[in-house]
């Protein structure tokens, strides 16, 4: 673990789960890569690449849909143990300032924090387009400043700082080879998006080479089901899934906002396939409402079934590929007035 004890100012916190929640932070290097700092996050293969390098706790995941999914007292375990991991971080680390994007899991260290005089920076997910989060909902009545990234949020909540971070990029689109990476993201598995992939490719639906993230604790078997031109693997180090998206041409993917942008940057062609809340994939439909707004944009193609994946590719071959990013010079600007 990196110590970064040596650098002055104050010492930031920066609390986000894993995916795109953590990535909007490292997105914010300018604020905290020259001063102290270190992360408070959820277990992942991000996390390990961060830790190389940087101060990086991890504390136990929970959520309160794991009680709609019929787990109440995981739930309570997991808040337990979080809030136990969350108060011993606390306590050693002593921020002066919470940088937090969510998700729930990063409660207690926000409240825990807020309590011994930090001050805490709320930063609701760039995912949640039409409505807060709920763990914003629970966070702003102690948040010392609150910040929301769309529009139709600022009718919500019109007393919180609006920073609007989505630029479409004009530029020319790197040259691609036929790869396809399909990826569950950084922290649950998703073998309804997995098995179709795989399928697919083993009918000879899917051109080219195939390389497909499960996610750890996966029904697929890695190791049994790899075949030549298809490569499983649960996990992969975010360095690497940079380098492969430079040359995919099309990612398919769950409705993660970390996952859309990274591969929008690349110039990949993007298919969403959203977790669905009722099929028990995940604790309410944000996904959905992430992959509908970016394709009313323009950006992605959704695949809300398996057979919608090959009419959706066909869609996105049919047209030229979008580029975009997330740019948050105006809110990096924003918090150094407020860290300095």
């Amino acid at each position: 673990m990196h110590d970064s004890s040596r650098k002055t100012g104050p010492k930031l916190c920066l609390a986000g789960s894993g995916g795109g929640h953590l990535r909007q932070l490292l997105d914010l290097e300018p604020i905290w890569g020259n001063r102290d700092h270190f992360f408070v996050t959820e277990a992942s293969g991000i996390a390990e690449d961060l830790a190389k390098q940087n101060r990086v706790y991890t504390v136990r995941h929970y959520a309160a849909g794991q009680a709609r999914l019929g787990k109440p007292i995981a739930m309570l375990a997991g808040a337990a143990m979080n809030f136990f991991q969350s108060a011993r971080i606390v306590l050693r680390e002593r921020p002066d300032v919470i940088i937090s994007t969510g998700a729930g899991a990063m409660f207690w260290t926000a409240l825990l924090g807020r309590i011994m005089g930090a001050k805490f920076i709320l930063i609701d997910s760039f995912a949640r387009f039409d409505a807060p989060s709920k763990f914003a909902k629970l966070a702003k009545p102690f948040a010392s400043h609150v910040v929301i990234q769309s529009a139709a949020m600022a009718k919500k909540w019109p007393d919180a700082l609006l920073f609007d971070p989505l630029k479409i990029l004009e530029r020319e689109r790197p040259i691609k080879s036929q790869t396809i990476f399909a990826t569950v993201g950084a922290t649950l598995p998703f073998d309804r998006m997995s098995r179709a992939v795989r399928d697919l490719k083993l009918a000879g639906q899917l051109q080219g080479n195939v390389i497909l993230q499960i996610g750890i604790g996966s029904a697929i078997d890695a190791n049994r089901e790899s075949v030549p031109g298809l490569r499983i693997v649960e996990t992969l180090p975010f360095q690497d899934v940079q380098e492969i998206l430079k040359t995919a041409d099309i990612v398919i993917c769950h409705g993660g906002t970390g996952s859309f942008i990274t591969a929008l940057r690349e110039g990949c062609r993007v298919i969403a396939m959203p977790r669905l809340a009722e099929r028990g994939e995940h604790y309410d439909n944000h996904q959905f409402e992430i992959s509908t707004a970016f394709a009313a944009r323009g950006l992605v193609e959704v695949a809300l079934e398996s057979d919608d994946i090959i009419p959706a590719i066909v869609r996105a071959k049919s047209k030229t590929p979008p580029m975009a990013t997330t740019d948050p010079a105006a809110l990096i600007t924003w918090l150094n007035a407020q860290i300095s």
